[in-house]
């Protein structure tokens, strides 16, 4: 069976793992915990990261910096993960879903005005597959009506647009370290802030709600509790696993580009055909091939397709729900407008399998496969 995704594995990160107990210090913001961060800060450009246990901590972390509170709106995809939605559902908020594009998957950036009330409070967008959104149009319509930007680029690390990190082009951004995505510790994820303004409260609300990091740096001569907070460190265990794959991120990147463009030039032919569609990635944007996907016809032909598939050892799989069709979007939010494109694009996509360490005889074998489908 050729797996839908694996965990990236570096041989030196166990070797940190033992080192990090070999400190005694596996709580948070150790030694580990602090080359990731100079590394984030330095590769991104952005003023602040700050490692937490997950990427919804991170989004949750953000929710309460924009200090979302109940009543307020604020307006995202609905083709988007849960998390997206919940840290602001969390805090109160109404969510209002807008359609997306059909060619990036991302929310379309000319619909974003209509939805905007004298309840909105922020603009979350989500970057699908590394892919960036249309951020100069998005920024422009937030600041001509004061309203936050907040990027969810879970998927997105080593991604940019017009030459800009994702998640450092908006006031906040997050990354996911899911095993799921480029780099892992399995559980994890950073926010990153672009006012030093937010700084010191995201410390604090990061630290449980007290004034620990002012300690830690000698600048108070104790602690306490002065704000709302929450436990959102991850422990140096993570951190450890995770420095193996930053310190080679460059190559990872590279691997995982040269298997995108692998599948993308292999099923060509077929998207010439007009059987498949191919993904789209416009030209100020820089992508991380985070998956590579195809679109067929529709939800029917994208079931046989799976199951072909798995048939013949390949893990394929489906994506997200939309959220406004989901339990929970109906009672938490509403959509704007008309959904135009984003259930009919999310019922004809399909993920093929992409990881670190995919050989280039599988992903022919992929290939092949594919195109036997089609007879």
């Amino acid at each position: 069976m050729i797996d839908f995704s694996r965990p990236v594995y570096v041989k030196e990160s166990m070797s940190y793992i033992q080192q990090a107990v070999e400190q005694n210090h596996l709580c948070g913001d150790g030694s580990f915990t602090r080359k990731c961060t100079e590394w984030m800060e330095e590769h991104t450009g952005t003023e602040r990261a700050m490692f937490t246990t997950s990427c919804t901590h991170a989004m949750e972390l953000m929710a309460l910096l924009m200090e979302i509170e109940p009543g307020d709106e604020v307006i995202m995809p609905s083709y988007t993960f849960a998390s997206t939605a919940d840290a602001f559902v969390l805090r109160g908020a109404k969510i209002v879903f807008a359609d997306i594009r059909p060619d990036t998957m991302n929310i379309d950036e000319n619909l974003i005005e209509q939805a905007i009330t004298p309840r909105t409070k922020a603009i979350i967008v989500m970057h699908y597959a590394g892919v960036a959104c249309e951020m100069d149009k998005i920024m422009e319509i937030a600041r001509r009506h004061n309203l936050f930007v907040a990027e969810d680029a879970a998927q997105g690390m080593m991604a940019s647009y017009k030459g800009k990190a994702l998640g450092t082009i908006g006031d906040f951004g997050t990354y996911s370290f899911h095993e799921t995505k480029n780099y892992t510790m399995g559980e994890g994820g950073v926010c990153l802030i672009q006012n030093r303004e937010y700084i010191e409260r995201a410390e604090i609300i990061r630290e449980k709600g007290t004034d620990r990091s002012k300690f830690w740096r000698g600048e108070i001569d104790k602690y306490t509790w002065v704000d709302m907070g929450s436990s959102y460190l991850p422990s140096e265990l993570n951190m450890a696993y995770l420095w193996g794959q930053l310190e080679i991120a460059e190559e990872i990147n590279r691997e995982r580009l040269s298997a995108w463009n692998r599948y993308y030039d292999g099923l060509s032919a077929l998207a010439k055909q007009g059987m498949v569609t191919l993904p789209f990635v416009p030209e100020d944007c820089e992508h991380n091939a985070h998956m590579f996907y195809i679109k067929v016809r529709d939800e029917a032909e994208r079931i046989k397709l799976i199951d072909f598939l798995k048939q013949r050892g390949v893990w394929a799989v489906f994506h997200y729900i939309p959220l406004h069709s989901t339990l929970a979007g109906k009672k938490f939010g509403r959509f704007s407008g008309e959904d135009r494109y984003t259930t009919k694009e999310s019922l004809r996509l399909l993920r093929l399998p992409m990881y670190y360490g995919l050989k280039e005889e599988e992903i022919e074998f992929v290939i092949r496969a594919v195109y036997e489908f089609w007879g």
